[in-house]
């Protein structure tokens, strides 16, 4: 990603001290155990280390750990029987969800020898869990258990774990990065009209504004002939251009894609919303030409970027960028009764990763549909198979919500005049999925990605204390 992120993790496990003076050998035991489960953490975060918590003071130091690094999720780990006063001073004060890992070192006694220590070391861990959820719960905390085994391993477990490290570098990326609102909105698009505080506020993304006078300028000093030589490579590669392309063709588009990712990381953007209503002439025209290109290059390195000035979908693509590798911006096309399924796209910027059908194109047309100028379109091609759909909207009061569907995209003919689109079938039926979808209130656009990710987004939806709506798997 041309801006990287990596989610904080407060990290504890709890232990009764009691047991500890009775039975010495567990001391070594448990050490061993916390151990051994920070090694199966994922490197994508950054492991804020509590340590092994028995007394009510070890879990205020780890909870001064916590919230000195600002943590995004934490994750605490069972050891065996303890008392939840070890784990409330550690997340009293934190506004992140808790996720309780009650993970038995064995996956069954051996009954004939199995004395108290074994028994309390490595085979009970799951009597506390529910006193921890209960004082969650009364806290007001955000919770979620996670239960498996560590002999043999546990997939599920390790699945868990890394889905929940997945949505808390969300919130990282969101409370660390800016997102760029670059003009305005597209006139009368009212759903997509946002207050910019609230945003902060409720979501942590601190907004960034740019006139497009600036953005006219930005190649200006950029005379790294190499780079720029790099980058026209990399757009060649990236895309199949109709009618063939050279370096030199799309030098001038090398050159603005160097200025932009010189410009995301200077300003340390993670999203980008734009929108250009003007007269498209002059220096204004070369730059609006090849923004739908440019801005596809920003995607494909992590940078979310949203045509028509659209913040909230901008946070859609982001969110499935960084949860799933895709992200791509869309909104419903038709509807094709005869085969039930709905038509899911988008002209403008796209996620060349993503286009695993086919290459990417590019092309030349006269113009923008609904929008001004003209220059290079760009078209990308999902897979056959699952996809997630993403949108976020926001009710009378300005609370955020996630409105998501898992489909299936289907083989078959797709529109051809320039635009990325998809065939998707809903388990519901095409005009359930309309009705359902539209009554969620979702704003006309969405994000994409390929493959299933609703249980993932209802942990970023935890995370970030916004409610998820599911329409339909």
């Amino acid at each position: 990603m041309l801006v990287e992120t990596k989610a904080r993790v407060g990290v504890f496990a709890i232990a009764l001290q009691a047991y500890l003076p009775q039975f010495p050998q567990l001391v070594k035991e448990f050490d061993e155990q916390y151990i051994a489960f920070k090694k199966t953490l994922p490197n994508s975060i950054e492991i804020i280390d509590g340590g092994i918590v028995t007394s009510k003071e070890q879990s205020m130091v780890a909870g001064d750990k916590f919230r000195a690094a600002d943590v995004d999720l934490v994750i605490l780990q069972m050891l065996t029987y303890a008392t939840s006063y070890n784990m409330l001073p550690a997340i009293r004060d934190l506004d992140v969800p808790v996720v309780v890992v009650n993970v038995q070192k064995k996956k069954a006694p051996d009954y004939a020898n199995t004395d108290i220590p074994i028994w309390l070391g490595e085979l009970y861990a799951c009597g506390a869990t529910g006193e921890a959820v209960a004082d969650l719960e009364r806290a007001g905390k955000r919770h979620a258990v996670i239960t498996g085994v560590v002999e043999g391993g546990d997939i599920e477990v390790q699945t868990q774990i890394e889905d929940w490290c997945k949505a808390a570098q969300v919130r990282r990326r969101f409370r660390d990065t800016n997102i760029a609102q670059i003009g305005r909105p597209y006139p009368g698009m009212m759903d997509l009209y946002i207050d910019e505080t609230n945003l902060y506020n409720r979501m942590f993304l601190y907004t960034k504004q740019f006139d497009w006078e600036k953005m006219w300028a930005i190649a200006d000093d950029i005379n790294d002939e190499e780079a720029i030589k790099n980058k026209a490579q990399d757009i060649l590669d990236t895309f199949e251009i109709a009618g063939g392309a050279s370096i030199e063709t799309v030098w001038d588009m090398a050159k603005y894609v160097v200025a932009f990712e010189k410009w995301v990381k200077d300003e340390h953007i993670g999203l980008i919303a734009s929108h250009y209503d003007g007269f498209a002439k002059g220096q204004a025209g070369v730059l609006d030409s090849m923004l739908i290109p440019a801005f596809s290059m920003l995607i494909k390195q992590g940078t979310a970027c949203a045509v028509e000035g659209d913040m909230k979908v901008a946070m859609a693509m982001s969110i499935l960028k960084t949860i799933s590798g895709t992200g791509q911006l869309s909104e419903m096309y038709s509807i094709d009764f005869n085969e039930d399924i709905c038509i899911i796209g988008h002209s403008g910027s796209g996620d060349a990763d993503i286009s695993l059908a086919h290459k990417p194109t590019m092309k030349i047309v006269p113009v923008f549909h609904g929008k001004a100028g003209g220059g290079y379109l760009t078209q990308f091609y999902p897979p056959v198979g699952p996809v997630t759909y993403l949108a976020i909207t926001q009710d009378k009061d300005g609370h955020f919500k996630f409105v998501v569907a898992e489909g299936e995209n289907q083989p078959g003919p797709i529109f051809t005049f320039g635009d990325t689109n998809m065939r998707t079938k809903f388990t519901c039926g095409a005009r359930e999925f309309v009705n359902r979808w539209s009554e969620a209130g979702p704003t006309h656009h969405m994000a994409a990605a390929v493959g299933r990710h609703i249980d993932t987004l209802v942990k970023v939806a935890k995370i970030l204390n916004v409610p998820i709506e599911i329409i339909t798997r």
